[in-house]
């Protein structure tokens, strides 16, 4: 009686002892698996909701800035010098643009490639978007069609250009540069393209082709139609 009663105990503890690490474990990558979903909701919804008060809040501060008389103002994460209005994408869509197409500058709404046009210029006017977190500006993208319009306000002036390439109607490789170009060529004979007319005055938007991959890009073309001071 006695030795079974040992036996059992000895049993019961190894058993513990066993337990005892899987638990921890088991707990380990619960932990792990939470930590994992809060940075995918954090990503996914976080970031949209700081980036939209950051659009807000730029977008009202470049607004001030201009009625005093400043082109520009200065923000954390770089310089805004305009604010882009799509109507396809609702009356209250507004997205400031920042210079540099960085990671701050993409954070915080549009990033303008430096080295090309500015509003209403000759050459191209080339913008980059995110398509998903940070905003969003670019999610519906391929919702956009030809004809439709995309407004580019300044201190001075509102651009309107028309689209004359859909959305989704060309996409490319993250290396193909010739899409910000003062004068984008396709090298694919037959490709889409902007028109080649001397003195033309292009936007192009670019945004990632697909929502959770990056290597490639959706990049739409649109000219400039009128401008007008702005009021």
């Amino acid at each position: 009686m006695i030795g079974g009663v040992t036996r059992g105990s000895g049993a019961t503890a190894t058993v513990r002892r066993r337990v005892r690490p899987l638990t921890a474990a088991g707990l380990v990558l619960v932990v792990g698996g939470l930590g994992v979903l809060a940075y995918v909701a954090w990503q996914l919804w976080g970031t949209n909701l700081a980036s939209e008060r950051r659009h807000a809040d730029t977008v009202a501060a470049l607004e001030r800035a201009w009625d005093g008389g400043d082109e520009t103002v200065v923000r954390d994460e770089g310089e805004a010098d305009a604010v882009v209005r799509i109507p396809r994408f609702g009356d209250d869509y507004a997205v400031p643009v920042l210079e540099g197409v960085e990671d701050d500058a993409l954070e915080a709404g549009f990033g303008h490639f430096t080295t090309s046009a500015a509003p209403g210029e000759v050459g191209n006017y080339a913008l980059a978007g995110h398509r998903v977190t940070h905003g969003e500006p670019l999610r519906a993208m391929p919702d956009l069609e030809v004809g439709d319009t995309v407004v580019v306000e300044t201190r001075s002036t509102t651009y309107t250009y028309e689209l004359v390439t859909a959305g989704d109607a060309l996409e490319v490789d993250f290396e193909d540069t010739w899409v910000v170009d003062p004068a984008p060529v396709n090298p694919r004979d037959g490709g889409v393209q902007p028109p080649q007319g001397e003195g033309e005055r292009l936007l192009t938007l670019t945004t990632c082709a697909s929502l959770f991959h990056t290597d490639e890009r959706l990049v739409a073309f649109a000219v400039l139609t009128g401008s007008e001071p702005r009021t």
